[in-house]
């Protein structure tokens, strides 16, 4: 029998839950992985649990709190034994709230929650994580977005935080060597139960409640509206012991070809 490419590797994802999480701990496990998923939703938590049974590790917390980070970790040693690969996930994003539109009370609440979660999130996971990595001699994967290497993918406050998400990567990849692979992958946009933050009113606001699927598809060089299954293969390459030795502090552009030319700003200019 042919093994996969993860076989027998023990993954923690943060927002596995739903999306591109989910699309994750699908692929991770017909590669031969066992999950803990980190899930804010306890819905989502026990939605993971009817579907995968034992073969899932879910905890149910907030990846903005160190100890709900140290809870995941803990349970899945405690089920597994050994941890060789942390993905920070969980994410939220701003709908595009621009500067001009956006009053600046809203613009502080909004960047204290998405930082919180987009930035501070994935650092405390790497934190809570990192000392089992090492005995492991394991990786990290962030995941990251178009709106990590140019604009218009989002507002400010979300491309901000995607751009930090870069320099996170390289830091810790820094840091870690030479025991821990540390990476990231930025897709486009896609077919996903991504939300907005609270402060903004956007907290039950789904991207795809902003953008259809032809207008993503019509920005995309390539030209097809994305499912999150169409950017797990660069998850399983990075967190592959077996065909990933070399690469740490690289950071994949998995969007369809944006990264040629980056988003066209198709609306009309600053009018004042």
């Amino acid at each position: 029998m042919t093994c996969g490419w993860l076989q027998d590797q023990v993954v923690l994802i943060t927002g596995g839950g739903s999306g591109l999480g989910l699309a994750i701990v699908e692929r991770f496990m017909q590669e031969g992985a066992r999950l803990a998923v980190l899930e804010r939703s306890f819905e989502k938590c026990e939605s993971l649990v009817r579907r995968f049974g034992d073969a899932v590790v879910a905890v149910q917390g907030n990846v903005i709190l160190p100890e709900d980070n140290a809870r995941a970790v803990d349970a899945t040693i405690a089920r597994f034994g050994r941890l060789d690969c942390f993905i920070g996930n969980a994410a939220i994003w701003d709908h595009g709230a621009s500067l001009m539109d956006t009053d600046a009370a809203s613009l502080a609440a909004g960047f204290d929650e998405l930082f919180a979660v987009n930035v501070k999130g994935y650092l405390l996971g790497a934190k809570a994580a990192a000392t089992e990595l090492v005995k492991s001699e394991g990786s990290m994967i962030f995941t990251m977005s178009n709106s990590s290497f140019y604009p218009g993918g989002g507002g400010p406050l979300y491309t901000s935080s995607k751009h930090a998400t870069a320099g996170l990567v390289r830091q810790l990849a820094y840091e870690l060597a030479p025991k821990v692979r540390v990476n990231g992958i930025g897709p486009c946009g896609m077919n996903t139960d991504l939300r907005g933050p609270q402060a903004l009113g956007q907290a039950g606001r789904r991207i795809m409640d902003s953008r259809s699927p032809e207008a993503i598809k019509t920005i995309l060089p390539l030209q097809f509206f994305p499912s999150p299954e169409d950017f797990v293969g660069p998850f399983v390459l990075l967190a592959s012991r077996q065909n990933n030795r070399a690469l740490s502090g690289v950071m994949i552009q998995a969007d369809a070809g944006l990264g040629i030319r980056g988003i066209r700003h198709v609306a009309g200019g600053l009018s004042l």
